[in-house]
């Protein structure tokens, strides 16, 4: 089983100047401490307008930072908003191909539709056709990403004509695929489609293995792959503190934790969100007041159903992975057993202290990170076998289903505007005109270019 840490950049407030640019840089300083150690995967989330939930806005950029301070860590979209009201899909084509590119071929792409009222709303996207528009942006990407050149495009929601998108990605034919799941429809999905399944939930070890079965079974019967490689996996998240003192793990751990799920929750179940005006935290503080919570109460309990479950109404929440290293090794262990690829830890949650983050990644890179990796070998090669003939059987589904892409016309000719006017006033003064300077530049000489600008 593999491992990840999971960026949200929670900020709750009250904010001061500074309190952004301090948010990322400790994420970064968190990154890097995860690859030295060995951690498997950085995962960034995109998501707009949701203040002190998520600061996360521009993924590709964070990204691209992380991209040049590491060296081994794979790099997670989780995820871009494919969408073409989000993300034009040539421009998710773009920058996830440069990305790869400037990571040496570190890049997952995972992908998502949202569904807060916040981010829908705020690009004009659709409730009723939010995952059609998710995966149409998301096959013009990876045709954008992997075509040459890409023959084009006509849908439903967005029309692109043929271009050669570049740069290409380094890895071939494009990095692997994965889909935010909060549901065992999206489960479902993510196997018919042959994507990796990110499942933001927090399921326990238990329900983790029932979901596994039913992607595993799904896409043996019925997957037909969106992109040109299927990446069966599935990664489960939760929230993550590490201290020999159980007490002192819970007393760093559990609030962030919470307010993890209550603030989710807040955009996308129960809130009334006013912009640059609602207190999140505040109101998170209120309402645990007033349901009697008292967070030394819930630490003399040990309650193992602490945490951030509360997005789903249980105001029990969940604990996951916030104990000491004893505790946190069994509980991993209940996921290994149960088949899945991967944990994501989400540690920047709440007011979880940066300090606190990097003694815990330190902590678990020591102490519980290597007997996972020395076992992760045989369970990769076993999975490679086992899916070895359902990937097979995906990929002949999809080629009894027939090419559907626009042909490319080889005579297309992309006509500089300048010359579209001459051609159409038919000037042959202006043909002239335009073959010297193309004549000049040839050999270096920019006098009648310069002369142009400059009237």
């Amino acid at each position: 089983m593999k491992f990840g840490i999971f960026f949200e950049h929670q900020l709750p407030r009250p904010w001061e100047a500074t309190s952004e640019a301090r948010l990322l840089a400790d994420a970064l300083e968190q990154t890097e401490a995860a690859d030295r150690l060995g951690i498997d995967y950085v995962w960034e989330v995109e998501h707009h307008f949701l203040e002190e939930y998520s600061h996360s806005s521009a993924p590709e950029i964070f990204l691209a930072a992380a991209s040049q301070r590491t060296s081994r860590i794979r790099l997670g979209h989780g995820i871009i908003q494919t969408a073409p009201g989000y993300n034009h899909p040539v421009r998710t084509a773009e920058r996830v191909a440069t990305l790869d590119l400037i990571s040496n071929g570190r890049v997952e792409f995972g992908s998502g539709e949202s569904s807060s009222e916040a981010e829908l709303g705020g690009f004009g996207i659709d409730m009723a056709t939010k995952r059609e528009q998710w995966l149409e942006g998301l096959e013009v990407a990876l045709r954008a990403m992997t075509e040459t050149p890409f023959t084009g495009h006509q849908g439903e929601f967005c029309t692109v004509p043929a271009r050669n998108v570049v740069p290409k990605p380094l890895q071939s034919p494009h990095p692997p695929l994965w889909v935010a799941c909060s549901r065992r429809d999206t489960i479902l999905l993510a196997a018919q489609k042959g994507i990796g399944a990110l499942s933001f939930a927090f399921i326990d070890p238990e329900e983790a293995a029932r979901w596994m079965a039913d992607y595993e079974q799904t896409l043996a019967t019925e997957c037909v792959p969106v992109g040109l490689a299927v990446n069966p996996q599935v990664a489960c998240v939760t929230p993550m503190m590490l201290h020999p003192d159980e007490d002192e793990a819970l007393a760093r751990g559990i609030e962030g934790a919470n307010f993890f799920g209550y603030s989710l929750a807040h955009y996308y179940v129960f809130g009334d969100h006013r912009p640059a005006r609602t207190d999140v935290w505040q109101e998170f503080q209120e309402r645990r007041a007033s349901m009697g919570y008292s967070p030394e109460a819930a630490l003399a309990t040990r309650n193992e159903t602490l945490g951030a479950k509360i997005a789903a109404g249980d105001t029990s929440g969940l604990r996951g992975a916030v104990g000491t290293p004893d505790q946190v090794r069994e509980f991993l262990r209940r996921y290994e057993e149960a088949g899945v690829d991967q944990i994501i830890f989400v540690l920047q949650a709440g007011r979880n202290r940066h300090e606190h983050i990097m003694e815990s990644l330190e902590m678990f890179g020591n102490d519980i990170l290597p007997e996972f990796a020395e076992r992760d070998g045989a369970h990769v090669a076993e999975r490679e076998r086992r899916f070895a003939p359902h990937i097979e059987a995906a990929f002949e589904r999809k080629a009894a289903l027939g090419d559907h892409r626009p042909p490319y016309d080889p005579d297309q000719v992309i006509r500089a505007i300048p010359k579209q006017m001459v051609e159409q006033a038919d000037n042959e003064i202006g043909r002239h005109f335009l073959d010297k300077i193309a004549d000049e530049g040839a050999v270096g000489d920019d006098s009648t270019m310069r002369t142009i600008l400059s009237q």
